[in-house]
């Protein structure tokens, strides 16, 4: 029973049996009494709370930071203020949002599980349509029409626009660079442009026992690809925080770290809380980017009768041991960058082609090392290739740079020469969607104030007019011309197949 009706009734305690069997006796009679009570009882909270939701402040409201009350720090039953934008824990009389309510005269709350917006400190539910907005910056959802063409020219005709009328590209927007953590951000951005791994997180609806970090790494791939932003930027603080807890303080917001070493530590992660098992194709993680790859391994032996400056080689007459094995990412070795240039050429960079550093995965070149003769090929390549190319070494003393640049084509990379399988094998061409950049200023660490980090994005598909890049560093989002992406020190790159390897029905066929 509401509260006016309780004022309306005036009955004692003693008196409430004997309405009881007033109401049994004559129900009919009841209903028509009580009936415009009800109504009234229910229009005087909707017409209380409309002269409230005018208050709300749609500029101040950012949800992206952790889901903790500013008060307490508890992260159990919070609340948003829909006025200022501040987290509170609770709604009952001896809430911090009960008292936030009273002393600020902020009145209208969302719970941040559940997206229902309350009028405190009366304590009543509201729900209406100029509200719904707010609720999808949120928790954002997608159908699947809406995500299947998220990468398709058709994406690059209708920006969205924010607050400020501002025009911004879903998928494209800057991650804010809390302190140091540029380097996770890169990968952030390249994972979440893979299609198959994008559209699991985008139709995800995780309410069970996934972990957190599974979770708020679907909910950070929503607000980067969600159409109905407040503001054309999104912050990975949720994410990271979760980041640093579960890696125990490995992945840091505050200190630089290697985009490589986190997106191996990441890939794994998410791998075990999708349950991915060793099997293959177990989760998204492995039916995307797992593949396989043969190293044959010989002791090297000094052959007396060979010329001190013969390399060694592979002999066909001695046992060589065969492994295969599963990757999630191509290592790629840089040649050594020479070690004294005269003037004339110091300010040569030396440049390699993609092709001369793949050969490592040619079943013919060999690498010594710790006394034995290696060689590599691949026996079967994902949907998605990533290349990571090998630009820091270190030493006892310090941790160099290799500056080579890598030449590479953005579209129709074939990688037949570096797979050893059947012709059944789906196509063995390539065309980049990613590609991660390093830069800082001379030096050998890239601990210092000057590291940036930069990604290249493919938006769109197809080449021409029907595919653009972006570049986005942090907050800053702009075009770039195709050919300008050559040039950066490449760190590490995303391949998709093309899509001739399909089958009739258009599924992949992955062997």
């Amino acid at each position: 029973m509401s509260m006016a009706a309780k004022h309306a009734d005036g009955l004692e305690e003693s008196e409430r049996p004997v309405k009881k069997v007033r109401l049994q006796d004559d129900a009919d009679e009841e209903d028509e009494e009580d009936a415009p009570l009800s109504s009234r009882a229910q229009a005087e909270p909707q017409k209380a709370s409309d002269l409230y939701l005018d208050t709300i402040n749609r500029a101040v409201l950012d949800f992206d930071f952790e889901k903790v009350c500013s008060v307490s720090s508890s992260n159990i039953n919070i609340y948003g203020c829909l006025v200022c934008g501040k987290y509170f824990q609770g709604r009952g009389r001896n809430s911090y949002a009960f008292a936030h309510a009273i002393h600020d005269d902020h009145h209208v709350f969302i719970n941040l599980e559940t997206a229902k917006v309350y009028v405190l400190p009366d304590g009543y539910p509201v729900s209406d349509p100029s509200l719904e907005d707010i609720s999808f910056v949120l928790s954002p959802s997608f159908t699947p029409t809406a995500v299947s063409r998220l990468s398709t020219p058709a994406h690059l005709e209708k920006p969205s626009y924010d607050l400020a009328n501002k025009p911004y590209l879903p998928g494209y927007i800057g991650l804010n660079n809390i302190k140091r953590n540029d380097y996770m951000n890169v990968i952030i951005h390249s994972l979440l442009h893979v299609p198959p791994l994008r559209d699991y997180l985008l139709l995800s609806n995780f309410r069970g026992k996934e972990s957190e970090l599974l979770k708020r790494f679907a909910g950070l791939a929503k607000k980067l690809w969600n159409p109905r932003l407040f503001k054309s930027q999104v912050s990975p603080h949720e994410f990271l925080q979760e980041v640093n807890r579960t890696s125990v303080g490995k992945f840091s917001l505050e200190k630089q770290g290697d985009p490589v070493e986190f997106l191996g530590w990441l890939l794994n992660h998410l791998h075990k809380d999708m349950g991915g098992t060793k099997k293959q194709n177990s989760s998204v993680i492995f039916s995307t980017f797992q593949g396989k790859v043969r190293t044959e391994t010989q002791q090297v032996l000094v052959r007396p009768d060979s010329g001190g400056n013969e390399k060694p080689r592979f002999d066909i007459d001695r046992e060589i041991k065969s492994t295969v094995s599963p990757f999630l990412f191509l290592a790629v070795d840089l040649p050594p960058p020479p070690l004294f240039q005269d003037a004339v050429e110091k300010n040569i960079i030396p440049q390699v082609s993609i092709q001369s550093v793949l050969a490592k995965y040619d079943g013919q070149t060999t690498q010594e090392s710790m006394g034995h003769l290696r060689r590599y090929k691949c026996q079967r390549l994902p949907r998605y290739i990533i290349l990571h190319f090998k630009r820091f070494t270190k030493n006892m003393f310090v941790e160099e740079k290799n500056p080579t640049i890598v030449n590479f084509p953005l579209r129709g990379l074939d990688f037949k020469d570096y797979l050893d399988a059947p012709s059944s094998h789906p196509s063995t061409v390539y065309d980049l969607i990613a590609n991660v950049t390093h830069e800082s200023t001379a030096g050998t660490t890239r601990d210092k104030e000057s590291t940036v980090w930069k990604v290249h994005l493919r938006a769109g598909a197809g080449g021409g007019e029907n595919e653009k890049w972006f570049q986005i560093q942090d907050l800053i989002v702009e075009e770039i011309r195709k050919e300008m992406i050559v040039l950066g020190e490449t760190m590490l790159q995303i391949w998709e197949r093309r899509p001739d390897g399909t089958s009739a029905n258009g599924m992949e066929v992955d062997k």
